[in-house]
């Protein structure tokens, strides 16, 4: 008679062996609310934008009853509808709480560094002129124009490295790491960044978003800092600029909840590098158990916010093609996962950068409203970049 196999513990994973074990291909997510780890593919998730979240949810059930243990759908979406996926329900998944301080990561390392923008700080100004003179015409009320920033070495980027750097930099930052790698591609691409935008997260059947707009570059002077923290608060253009993404981000969420709690004012929260206006919007869903309400369904119903796109939604978008020369495939898009039960966490992928053996393509964007300057956003954008530089060792290089 065979006796019973033994039980065995269930592992217990920290959140330090979690970013020390990331390597390139697997996906990395971490937040306040806990770090995730994912290898493998069980099944992709390869439906048309507005089916993804009813498809995840049946391709979770299966990995479910196939032995998946604790299976997630994870990934990130591109900013245009027609832009690529990597959405998968991955084979293995740990999860452990939040990062904590950790011991300084060192230097990136490389050297001879070359930095390119696309496009030229001319061009982009002159974008941001002839939208304001869209903008005076009367139809578009809010544009966000982003460039690029190229960053090449002379040797491949670890992106492990890096990514650690953006984790311990800001340990409350919504980092993540996710191989963005297309049919075709000559190297890997890994889009990489640490994103201050709460997009929408779910537990049970409260939904939290904390849309972000208007900003100010943080110093290390705390006197110069309180004067921009307050410039910010009194600043029209900027609390407008704000007030276009909050009321867009209720009224959605609007549709899937009971009680919706919108503060009447914005407040200011920081990241290393910047200040921003922040309103945190929490609700109750009307349905937790409908597939059409989980994170992932939320994420695409808010996904374009006007923090990255503009108002009205379509013509921002549109115009957002015809003024930007480059791309922004997975900038200004979404990342996240959604588990079995509905729950999950998607946030807006700023902050952020794809890497390419020895080149790292920085992305940035800055509202254009009534009102803004070309000189001012092209700045705003500099200053956004420096999450990113710092992390590559090359702080204050634009």
């Amino acid at each position: 008679m065979s006796s019973p196999a033994p039980a065995r513990p269930r592992p217990v994973h920290q959140a330090a062996d979690l970013l020390a074990a990331y390597l390139p291909g697997s996906f990395y997510y971490s937040s306040a609310r806990g770090s995730l780890l994912a290898d493998g593919v069980y099944a992709p998730v390869h439906e048309a934008p507005g089916k993804r979240a009813r498809a995840a949810a049946e391709i979770l059930d299966a990995a479910l009853v196939a032995g998946v243990t604790e299976p997630v759908v994870a990934g990130a979406l591109g900013f245009r509808p027609d832009a690529p996926s990597s959405l998968v329900v991955p084979a293995v998944v740990r999860r452990a709480g939040a990062p904590g301080p950790g011991r300084p990561v060192g230097p990136l390392g490389g050297s001879g560094w070359s930095l390119t923008p696309r496009p030229a700080p001319e061009v982009y100004t002159g974008a941001v002129s002839r939208a304001l003179d869209l903008i005076d015409d009367g139809d578009l009320r809010k544009i966000v124009l982003a460039r690029c920033l190229d960053v090449t070495g002379g040797d491949p980027v670890a992106v492990p490295r890096l990514l650690a750097r953006l984790v311990h930099a800001d340990p409350a930052a919504h980092a993540f790491a996710v191989d963005v790698s297309a049919p075709g591609d000559a190297v890997p691409r890994t889009l990489v960044g640490a994103s201050p935008e709460l997009l929408v997260s779910r537990r049970g059947s409260v939904v939290t978003a904390n849309p972000l707009a208007g900003s100010r570059p943080r110093v290390t002077d705390e006197a110069e800092n309180a004067r921009r923290i307050s410039d910010l608060l009194a600043s029209e253009k900027d609390r407008a600029e704000h007030a276009h993404v909050a009321a867009q981000v209720a009224e959605v969420l609007g549709r899937f909840c009971v009680d919706l709690d919108v503060p009447a004012e914005p407040e200011v929260i920081g990241t290393p590098t910047m200040w921003h206006l922040s309103t945190r919007v929490t609700g109750r869903l009307a349905d937790p158990s409908d597939a059409g309400s989980s994170a992932l369904a939320l994420a695409e119903a808010l996904h374009p916010t006007p923090a990255v796109c503009g108002v009205p939604t379509v013509l921002a978008r549109d115009t957002i093609a015809a003024l930007e020369p480059e791309d922004r495939g997975y900038y200004s898009g979404l990342v996240g996962w959604t588990g079995p039960d509905g729950d999950g966490e998607w946030v807006v992928t700023i902050r952020c950068a794809e890497v390419r053996d020895r080149t790292v393509r920085l992305f940035a964007g800055a509202g254009v409203v009534a009102g803004s300057d070309p000189e001012a956003e092209l700045a705003e954008t500099g200053a956004k970049f420096g999450t990113l530089l710092r992390a590559l060792g090359l702080e204050g290089a634009v």
